[in-house]
């Protein structure tokens, strides 16, 4: 078996669709993927995209990102409400976003949002970072508060896996999130004038949490920068397909990064 990971696959664009709709309907099917976040915010596209995935491989984990909870064009009141929808969803379609634990591995998955922890935003993101616009979230919530309520729900994750580990010494452990645990990760060349993007792109709260997981790899999304590196012993890993247009900084291919 194989652990696939992808992310950031914004099937509004055809062209993404049309790459997603003619992976192998038999190459995967004793494979799992990871998918962190960012299918599309259109509810039946999400739909129609996640029972196409799962037709390809044995099994397909998920968490959301932030354009998944954009509420536009849809019934939900404000972005909590359309996590729920989103749950129901990939629950009725087969894809799991809880932890899936085997003999020898198990996967986390890690919600989250951004809390300023890499930065204040400026006026300019302010004014054009679609979440502002897009997102709605219930009083008296804001960035912050509810990037807490997002980490809050991954506790129980977190304490299952801590109070199971004397018996899983030798399970391998792989954790993602759409949003990012640390800035460091980001490669050194971005340049200055795209860094102005880092304050919304994750939370330091999860960093943490990861390292209680005693993950061994952790999976991320968001920030459309494909990238491998090593921190503090853990290996983080993007590997986000990214806008049609979006060819030097992303790989537009599944990446593999576990095998049993």
């Amino acid at each position: 078996m194989k652990v696939f990971s992808i992310s950031d696959i914004h099937v509004d664009f055809e062209e993404n669709l049309h790459w997603f709709n003619n992976l192998s309907l038999y190459d995967y099917q004793n494979d799992l993927l990871i998918l962190a976040g960012d299918v599309t915010h259109v509810i039946q596209l999400f739909e129609a995209t996640l029972r196409s995935l799962r037709k390809r491989f044995w099994e397909v984990l998920f968490v959301p990102g932030n354009h998944d909870l954009w509420i536009p064009h849809t019934s939900s009141k404000h972005s909590l409400e359309k996590l729920q929808l989103l749950k129901a969803v990939t629950a009725d379609c087969g894809v799991r976003t809880e932890p899936f634990h085997l003999p020898s591995l198990s996967i986390i998955p890690l919600t989250a949002w951004y809390d300023y922890s890499f930065g204040e935003p400026s006026q300019e993101v302010f004014e054009t970072w679609t979440d502002y616009r897009a997102c709605k979230w219930p009083e008296p919530h804001n960035e912050k508060s509810i990037t807490e309520h997002f980490i809050a729900m991954n506790e129980p994750f977190v304490d299952d896996s801590n109070s199971n580990s004397n018996s899983n010494e030798n399970r391998y452990i792989i954790s993602f999130s759409h949003f990012l645990p640390r800035i460091d990760i980001m490669p050194d060349y971005i340049p200055l004038a795209r860094r102005n993007l880092y304050p919304v792109l994750g939370t330091t709260l999860l960093e943490d949490q990861i390292r209680r997981l005693g993950s061994r790899i952790h999976v991320y999304g968001h920030s459309h920068v494909n990238n491998q590196v090593v921190k503090d012993n853990i290996l983080y890993v993007n590997n986000a397909f990214g806008y049609p247009y979006e060819t030097q900084i992303t790989a537009k291919k599944l990446k593999c990064i576990f095998k049993i």
